[in-house]
């Protein structure tokens, strides 16, 4: 049996200055943050054009997150 490895995540892994996915204008931080098994999902709205949408990663590990969601 292996030992697998987690990704340890910090708030300097957070994206910031993400281009929105309608209109391209930066978005400072991602107004939600979801951790899953191999990934974690980022809930983004443009204030430029009030575009909502969702950007996912995948890691070939599981993330560990060691941050909070940043809305409730």
């Amino acid at each position: 049996m292996t030992k697998a490895t987690m990704v340890e995540a910090s708030t300097g892994d957070i994206p910031k200055q993400n281009p929105c996915a309608q209109c391209g204008a930066p978005i400072a931080q991602p107004d939600w943050i979801e951790p899953g098994e191999g990934r974690v999902s980022y809930l983004w709205t443009c204030h430029a054009c009030s575009y909502r949408f969702e950007a996912i990663a995948i890691f070939d590990e599981p993330a560990a997150i060691a941050y909070p969601p940043l809305a409730a």
